[in-house]
């Protein structure tokens, strides 16, 4: 059975890497951990859309996370260290490891990342892109 693509339409020219990004960040659901808020700030007098990502990070420091942008995709990771010099008669907060993969649209930028409070605030934005309008010269042979 064929699988019958959004993007197939004849007039969609040049989306196979919109198309590649979709299935990877469809599968790139995880556990669930650690949970995670998106929120749009509505746009106010020319300035550019913004979108602020809250992950719960309680116990991670920040020498412990790392945030970085590849690709057109934003990592968040997370790698807690084990302290072997403490004795734990009950330990039900584990040290854990997480990876969070965000796929960012074509010129959003990551302006701050804040970690307070066990939050872990990640703010981008969307400058207005420019009208561009470009003649093409037909020639004649």
């Amino acid at each position: 059975m064929t699988r019958l693509s959004a993007f197939s339409s004849p007039f969609l020219l040049g989306f196979d890497d919109l198309e590649r990004l979709l299935e990877r960040a469809s599968k790139a659901g995880g556990d669930g951990y650690p949970p995670y808020n998106i929120e749009r700030q509505a746009r106010r007098d020319g300035e550019p859309e913004r979108i602020s990502i809250t992950l719960a990070v309680a116990g991670f420091s920040p020498e412990e996370l790392e945030v970085t942008v590849e690709e057109s995709q934003l990592f968040v990771r997370g790698r807690q260290r084990e302290d072997n010099e403490k004795t734990y008669l009950h330990r039900g907060i584990a040290a854990r490891q997480f990876q969070r993969v965000f796929v960012l649209a074509d010129g959003m930028l990551v302006t701050d990342a804040q970690l307070a409070n066990g939050l872990l605030t990640i703010d981008l934005e969307r400058p207005e892109p420019e009208s561009i309008v470009q003649r093409i010269e037909i020639r004649a042979n």
